[in-house]
């Protein structure tokens, strides 16, 4: 669905809201390449250390631990930039486009059943950087849930776009004629 369809289903556009895909592989590619450095120093290590007491099997856990939980986000995280390649969501005076691979879902804000839980900065080490500072979900009227995260520009202000829409009746004013 191009943008004009859109257009006149849900009115006129107001703006878009991209997902920043690039950044969400390069931090995938980041997880990765820990993963693999810790699993690469981390056998070695954990093999030296069969037999030993000293501080070589402390070692060798970490370093394992590192090297799993770096491979087990790094996967995930890819396979979230590859099922979500080029999302976007698209505003719209009467609902939101979302667009993922040059595929659109014209969402009417009556389809709608709100926003979950906005969580902010938690507060964790790198928290941003690896795109948990800012989430939530769009849930809809069919149980579906669009997730929305730090990756998204300006998401906070999506979330407070589709709340003022869905539940305060207070839609946005696009821009060009209206059909």
């Amino acid at each position: 669905m191009r943008r004009t369809e859109a257009a006149r289903e849900l009115g006129g556009f107001v703006r878009e809201h991209r997902t920043d895909g690039g950044r969400r592989l390069r931090t995938a590619g980041a997880l990765l390449v820990t993963g693999v450095v810790g699993l690469a120093f981390g056998i070695p290590v954990t093999v030296a250390s069969i037999g030993t007491t000293d501080g070589a099997p402390e070692l060798a856990g970490l370093l394992l631990g590192v090297g799993l939980i770096g491979l087990g986000l790094g996967v995930w995280r890819l396979t979230q930039a590859l099922r979500t390649r080029e999302q976007c969501f698209d505003v719209h005076e009467r609902g939101l486009t979302h667009r993922v691979a040059g595929h659109a879902t014209p969402i009417p804000w009556t389809d709608i059943e709100g926003i979950g839980a906005v969580t902010a900065d938690d507060g964790r080490l790198l928290a941003e950087a690896r795109g948990m500072g800012l989430r939530y979900t769009i849930a809809l009227r069919d149980g579906r849930g669009i997730r929305v995260d730090t990756f998204t520009e300006d998401a906070k202000e999506l979330a407070e776009t589709i709340h003022r829409a869905v539940h305060l009746g207070e839609l946005p004013r696009g821009r060009g004629r209206r059909p």
